[in-house]
């Protein structure tokens, strides 16, 4: 507890380690967890794949539970 997971077009290990470091970050400080728990990983996804393999298969059956979708609040 928790596991993150990302999934987002392809960057490089530098920024994928500053994204990790900073999320890493807000769980330890405001879900108050320590940091044997924290898991994390980013996947990359191919642009011309995202349609198919995120909207279509995670984002859509899930969308009831997105907290943001599409870059807007839904609480």
């Amino acid at each position: 507890m928790p596991y993150i997971q990302i999934k987002a077009y392809p960057k490089d290990e530098k920024i994928k380690q500053k994204v990790a470091e900073r999320i890493n970050e807000i769980f330890l400080e405001e879900w108050g967890c320590p940091q044997e728990a924290i898991s994390l990983s980013i996947d990359a996804v191919q642009p011309e794949n995202w349609q198919v393999e995120i909207e279509q298969k995670e984002i859509l059956p899930n969308s009831d539970k997105m907290l943001i979708l599409n870059g807007r609040k839904t609480y």
